[in-house]
Order: structure tokens, then sequence, then C-alpha cells
């Protein structure tokens, strides 16, 4: 069963650049991994401290795998310092 999620993350006004090179670094090694259906990220044109993940996974597997990578685990050891909020949706296909 394909797993797609939307994380929103609000960095705090002084770590905008901070979070934005951590979030970036995720992209191409994310969208490398086996089951990565698709990864992008967006930062808010007109909230610039906002930034959104939208990524699809083929299966639990696949999303499990992408949990336990060395990107991952870096991004998940330095993002709270830079990261005054982050909330985080599953979401389902209407097609």
């Amino acid at each position: 069963m394909t797993i797609t999620k939307q994380v929103t993350f609000v960095a705090k006004d002084e770590c905008v650049a901070e979070l934005k090179a951590l979030l970036v670094d995720m992209i191409d090694a994310s969208r490398n991994e086996d089951g990565c259906l698709f990864y992008y990220i967006h930062q808010l044109t007109q909230t610039p401290t906002t930034f959104t993940v939208l990524e699809s996974w083929r299966d639990n597997d696949a999303l499990e795998g992408h949990k336990h990578s060395a990107h991952y685990l870096y991004y998940k050891t330095n993002f709270e310092p830079f990261t005054a909020e982050k909330y985080s949706s599953e979401l389902s296909s209407l097609v």
C-alpha cells in the first residue's frame, strides 16, 4: 500500500537558512532510495519560515528503510535547533 505524507516545518526566524539547507540535503538522497515514488520540498512564498515536504513511498517497508538511512538519521538528529514547529499528516488519494 502506497504511503504519502505531508510534513510541515516552521523554522525559527533566525534559522531559516539552516533548516532549508538541512531539508534540501534530503532531496536527492531520498529520491534515490528504493521505493521512493516522489519527494518534494517547498518553501511557502508568503511565509518563508514554513517548509512543506511531500513524499510518497511504495509501501511501509520502503518508508521504514528511509527512516533508517544515514541521511534521514542525520536530519533527525539535527533539525530541532532550527525548528519552531513540526507536524505531519498522512494523505490518501481521491483518485
